[in-house]
Parts: C-alpha cells; structure tokens; sequence
C-alpha cells in the first residue's frame, strides 16, 4: 500500500539509494528537505550539481579535488619523500584527522579482490609506480585489514622492494575487516607509530 504520492516517494527512493541511508533515514530526510526554505534546497540541489561538475582526481595522489593538486599535495612543509598508500579517500582524510602525519599520499580507489574480478589492473598501482621514480624514501601501506586489503599490500610490497625503496605496513590496532573510515584517530596514530619494515 503505497502511503506518499508518487514525488515523495521519488525522492524517498532516490536519498535510501546512497550508500548507508535506509528507509527510514531516507524518509526522514525527504521530509526535511520538503520543509526546507525552497532557497536552502536551490542551494543544496546546487552545489550537488557543482561538485559533480568540479570535483576530479588530484594530479599528484589521486584523492578527490577541485584543483590540479589537493591542499595535502600543495603544502610545502608535506614530506614528498614519504607515501601513505590509502584504498580511498575517506582513508586519506582519516590519517588527516590524527594531525601526526607529515608525509603525502597515494589513492589506490580499491583494492585487489580476485573473487570480485578486481586486479591490479584496476586500481591505481601504474600511477604510484610512476611516483616512485621520483625521490621517494619510504612507503608506507596503510590499507584495510581485510582480506582484500591484505592481498593488496603484499602486492605493493612485491612491487616496490626491488626499487630499493623502504616499504612499511601499519600497525595492527587496526581490527581485522574494520574499515579505517570509522577508526577513532588515536588507534589510528598507534597503528601509524607502530608501523614495521615489510
């Protein structure tokens, strides 16, 4: 039995469509944004459009941007020599919010899971080998502890040992199959700190 009229329920459907939003959540926010001012919804719908338009991958290390470089690869006193590898941004924004570490970072947008037919291939491993011909000192794996990630980080490591190049993976403290988006920044800190030599 259908309770909303065929735009509420449009909109309902399409908020409950993203990631981590249920029906609940979705009518909720539907409602809101019915109640909002029809300024403050121009202005949402707006800069959804905007950042769909604008947003695109830093030259450097591949996190999401709206300039050539992110703000992370444009500081000056960021350490070029020292590469955090992240499967995604929000990993990269994770490692941000600790305010402990000085280096930059590679974005892989996924990792290696044969089971779901991803390969080396298909993340962003051509793109950081190529930054390793630079001038690069250590790198750190800072991807998840899941099976996927784990396969990827010995991947990488296989990859980057011969270029003579220090590769390090973090600490445990990062529980098995959690995911570092949701990892408070002081467990997050122990596991950079207690990183060890692959």
């Amino acid at each position: 039995m259908e309770y909303y009229s065929n735009q509420i329920q449009l909109l309902i459907e399409q908020l409950a469509s993203l990631p981590g939003i249920g029906g609940k959540t979705a009518q909720r926010l539907a409602f809101h944004i019915i109640d909002m001012p029809k300024e403050r919804v121009e202005k949402l719908a707006e800069t959804i459009l905007k950042a769909k338009q604008t947003i695109r991958y830093c030259n450097q290390c591949l996190t999401l941007t709206d300039q050539e470089l992110c703000p992370v690869c444009r500081n000056p006193s960021r350490d070029q020599k020292m590469i955090m590898v992240v499967e995604n941004p929000r990993d990269m924004s994770a490692y941000e919010k600790t305010g402990k570490y000085e280096g930059v970072y590679h974005v892989l947008h996924g990792a290696i899971s044969p089971m779901l037919g991803i390969g080396p291939a298909d993340i962003r491993l051509k793109e950081l080998m190529h930054r390793l011909e630079k001038e690069v000192d250590e790198v750190i794996i800072a991807t998840n502890s899941s099976l996927e990630g784990e396969t990827t980080a010995m991947y990488i490591s296989k990859l980057v040992k011969p270029t003579g190049i220090k590769v390090s993976r973090i600490a445990s403290g990062v529980p098995v199959g959690g995911d570092l988006e949701y990892i408070d920044e002081v467990t997050l800190l122990r596991a950079l700190e207690g990183r060890v030599e692959l």
